[in-house]
């Protein structure tokens, strides 16, 4: 004698199948969709001094949220300012961000309010000393070999009222 299976069962079946077919299609298309690292923001320039920064702005939601992710290298002179709306404590961190970085988190008029060294590929938060609009990353060490500190100011038209 046979035993059926209940009809149930096939459904159940099936969407288990489905659902393991596209989480396999979804995780092997992953690196082809997912990283890419963000070269054709608009740029602007700063100046610490006698420096010259090229920097990308990141001013969207998504532009700020990817930020400088996926990227293996940058030029010195290079960095990325995220601008955002309101002042507020901004807080960054570096998932798959693959280079280590130093964010200075700027005043309203391009003054360093603090300095934060970040690990490459970590979860762990560094924050403004104080609420800001403006945060810039830039390769680690850029600021120390330049002897810029917080209270240093930044010139360039994003900090121009």
């Amino acid at each position: 004698m046979h035993k059926r299976l209940s009809v149930p069962f096939f459904p159940q079946l099936y969407q288990r199948l489905l659902l393991v077919l596209v989480l396999v299609l979804l995780s092997s298309c992953w690196p082809v969709w997912a990283q890419h690292a963000q070269l054709h923001l608009p740029r602007t320039r700063l100046s610490a001094g006698m420096h010259l920064l090229d920097v990308q702005l990141a001013q969207t939601p998504q532009e700020r949220q990817t930020g400088l992710m996926f990227r293996k290298d940058m030029p010195q002179h290079e960095g990325m300012l995220f601008i955002f709306e309101q002042a507020a404590i901004q807080c960054f961190w570096m998932r798959n961000t693959l280079i280590p970085l130093t964010a200075a988190f700027l005043a309203d008029d391009g003054t360093i309010v603090n300095l934060a060294d970040m690990k490459p590929q970590s979860d762990d938060s560094h924050c403004s000393a104080k609420p800001v609009r403006f945060v810039l990353e830039m390769n680690q060490g850029w600021f120390a070999r330049r002897n810029i500190q917080t209270g240093y100011r930044l010139v360039g038209p994003p900090f121009a009222r």
